[in-house]
Order: structure tokens, then sequence, then C-alpha cells
């Protein structure tokens, strides 16, 4: 067997192994070992450490534990409640008030932290038995929660954004300022889909009962002031820095942890066991994500080294295809594998094997990742395998899943629409990182 075929044959073995349930990263090193032996022979073992001594050396990567530590944080502080709260009562009088409520709440603080999952979680959490006793639809609820939820993988600071960068070889802040306008129509997509619903059919989402109003401006200004400021301090001192060239990723990541955990201190939310929590948790996930980096990088050495990086960029390319049909293609299978594999695999595996056809096709490596980080954040809302819905379940119960199903279907189309409108227009990703580059 040729070794470009060896290569083609570990791909195949890989995933079998992930749909079986093994172990992601151990999969990797444990085929990557052994078709590199094979293949190339012992020098294999030196390809191993020089790939994961690679990785280690990687300074944008150590960003990851600062900016999971500093979303875990805030999630225990209280600061999402608060912001939704000020949110619910400036639009009380709205119809669909809670839908925008809820948008408005979800876009601020996935800039704020990052993460996906406990967003969805805690937005059900404090919006959904609001919802319910103000007898807004829940198919619509549901799709609100469920995709303002998943903003987090897309607004930066994106955990997924972060680890991309050094895999694709653009710097983050490129990914960051790119990901900034996308990430701004969907929720404006969101919140005009609501309103346009609500205009047309109140009972979707009726006016809040008047005991739910501000008690006076002066009380609506306090109220507001004090939950959107500290969440845009926190925003400012990790986001804010890094766009303008004040901080590195890392850097601005390590601002952000220390502002949420000194905002925590001062809304008296911090207990031994939520810093303890919140640490363990970032430990966690963070060896999980780097884990799979290191082992994903030495495998995909081989898989180049073996020619089947090349051999498969050759095949595809032999079919002659338009570029913008083949790069439809390539999300509609990042698309399908966005169901059954996180982010996090799809990121590390098979990118950097897509990259080489990629750079050949001539793509803007900048927009092309943000239509990746859109395509993946549209699986999340995907029924029958969408991890939202099950966030969403575990918190509101009471709630069908054909109920949350239904709501996150309407939402996929208005992330098919998002994603059209970066399609024809790229300058919505690249506009922004030339700016700051200049």
């Amino acid at each position: 067997m040729s070794p470009d075929i060896l290569g083609l044959v570990a791909l195949a073995s890989l995933f079998l192994f992930i749909f079986v349930g093994f172990p992601i990263a151990f999969t990797l090193l444990f085929i990557g070992l052994v078709t590199g032996y094979i293949g190339i022979g012992p020098v294999v073992f030196h390809l191993m450490t020089l790939q994961v001594y690679a990785i280690m050396n990687e300074q944008v990567l150590a960003a990851v534990p600062f900016f999971l530590f500093m979303g875990y944080i805030l999630e225990s502080s209280g600061l999402m409640e608060r912001l939704f709260k000020a949110f619910q009562l400036m639009l009380a009088r709205l119809s669909g008030s809670l839908y925008l409520a809820v948008t408005a709440t979800a876009t601020i603080f996935a800039a704020a932290t990052g993460i996906v999952g406990s967003s969805v979680t805690l937005l059900g959490v404090m919006a959904g038995p609001t919802m319910r006793q103000s007898k807004y639809d829940v198919k619509l609820s549901a799709g609100c929660i469920t995709a303002g939820g998943t903003l987090g993988i897309l607004i930066p600071p994106s955990i997924m954004l972060v680890v991309m960068g050094p895999v694709v070889g653009v710097p983050v802040t490129d990914l960051f300022a790119a990901a900034i306008f996308p990430g701004l129509i969907l929720a404006g997509l969101y919140c005009g889909y609501c309103l346009i619903r609500c205009k047309l059919n109140p009972t979707l989402g009726p006016a809040l009962p008047r005991d739910q109003w501000a008690k006076s401006i002066p009380w609506l200004l306090k109220e507001l002031v004090l939950g959107v400021l500290p969440v845009t301090l926190v925003i400012l001192a990790t986001l804010g820095t890094i766009m303008f060239g004040l901080a590195t990723p890392t850097e601005g990541a390590a601002c952000g942890a220390i502002g949420s955990l000194v905002l925590t201190l001062i809304y008296r939310k911090m207990t031994w066991n939520h810093l303890l929590t919140s640490m363990f948790r970032t430990v966690e996930i963070s060896a999980m994500i780097l884990l799979l980096c290191a082992a994903s990088n030495f495998f995909g050495a081989v898989f180049s080294r073996l020619g089947s990086a090349l051999l498969l960029t050759q095949l595809l390319l032999a079919m002659k295809l338009d570029p913008m049909i083949m790069l439809l293609a390539i999300m509609a299978l990042i698309f399908v594998l966005g169901w059954p594999l996180e982010w996090v695999p799809i990121v590390l595996i098979i990118i950097p094997i897509l990259m080489p056809m990629v750079r050949e096709l001539g793509y803007n490596l900048t927009w092309f990742c943000t239509l990746v980080a859109v395509t993946l954040q549209t699986a999340w809302l995907s029924p029958p395998v969408a991890l939202s819905a099950y966030f969403l379940k575990g918190v509101v119960p009471q709630w069908s899943l054909t109920d949350i199903y239904a709501g996150m279907v309407q939402f996929m189309g208005l992330q098919m629409l998002g994603m059209a409108v970066i399609l024809a227009f790229p300058g919505l990703a690249t506009w922004l990182p030339a700016v700051l580059r200049a």
C-alpha cells in the first residue's frame, strides 16, 4: 500500500473510532503512531516530539484557560441575570420584549465570555420561567434562547476562534475583528424576526404586565447602569485591549479573567465553592482542548508527510468545480459533521486536512474561518442532534423537545440567510481586520 493511500486509511479509521466512542486525543496519537511507523519508519517518534513541542510554544493557546476561567466566573457572578433584568425593564412595554431582552443579553454576554453551552443554560434559567408566565409562544421562545445562546461560538472572544487562529495561520485578532459584524447581523436578524412575528400576531409575545414595568426613569437608568456597565468593563478589558493592539490575546484574556474575578467579589457572589468549581472546570476543559491540539497537530503532520493531504487536494481539484460550489460543499461537510462532533475535532482535524485545498482555491482565510464559525453555530441549532436543545430542555422541562426543535428550525433559516449575506459580501468579514491592521 502506498503511503498516501495509507494516510486515507488512517483518516477513515480515525472517524470510525471516533463514532464508536473512543477518546479522540488518544485515538489521534495511536493511529498517527501506527500509520506513521508503517509509512515513514521510526522518524515518526521524532515527528511527534517536534509537533507536540510546537503546540507548547504556541503562546496564543495560553489564552484558552484565561477565557474559560473568565466565562465560568462570570457565569456564577449574577451579572448575566442583572443584565437580563435591565433589558427586560427597558423593553417591558413592547410586544416581544423578552425576545429582544434574551437576544441582547446573549449578544453582550457572548462578547464577555466566549462560551456556548453555559449561555443557553443560563438564558433558559433566567428567561424560560418568565416567558412561560407571560404566555409567550413556546416555539419562538425556545428558538430565541437557543439561537442567542450559541452566539458565543462566533462573537469574540470565542474560544473556537482562539484555537482556529494557529490552525489556519491567521492572527486571532483578525478572526475576532472578522466575526463582529457577522455576529451582530445574526443578532439583528433574530430581533427583527421576533419583532415582525409579534407585530403580525401580538399573542406570540405580549407586552409585560404593568407591575413589571420600570418604577421611574431614574430607577430604570440606575438598573441599566448597574446591569450593563460591569459587563461592558469586562469586554473593554478583554476584547477592547486585544482589538486595538494594546494587548495580545493572552494578555487580554488574563486582564478579563482578573476583571471578572474582581467584579464577582464586588457583587459579593464569590464563594470558595464557586472559585474551586470554576478552576476545576477550567483545568478540565483546557486540558482536553490543548491535548487535542497536540494530538491533532501530530496526526496532521503524519497525514501530510504520507502525502495524503496532497493526494486529497489533487483529487478534489481535478473535479474542476466552480470555487463557490466547492466552498458550499466544504460548508455542507462541516455542517453535517457538526451534528455528531463538537467543534474541537472539526477545527483541529477536518480544517487542517482541508487547508491545502482552501489555499489552492485562493479563498480569503479570514473570510473562510468566519464562514466555518457561522456554519458550526448553525449545526448547534439543527435537530435532531443539536446540543442546545438538550441544554434548554434540562432547565425548562415543561417545554417539549418537539416544540424546542420547531423553534430552532425557524432560527436555522435565519442562520442560512446570514450565511448567504456573508457569502455575498465578504467585506463584512474582511473590512474591519484590514482597518485595524492599517
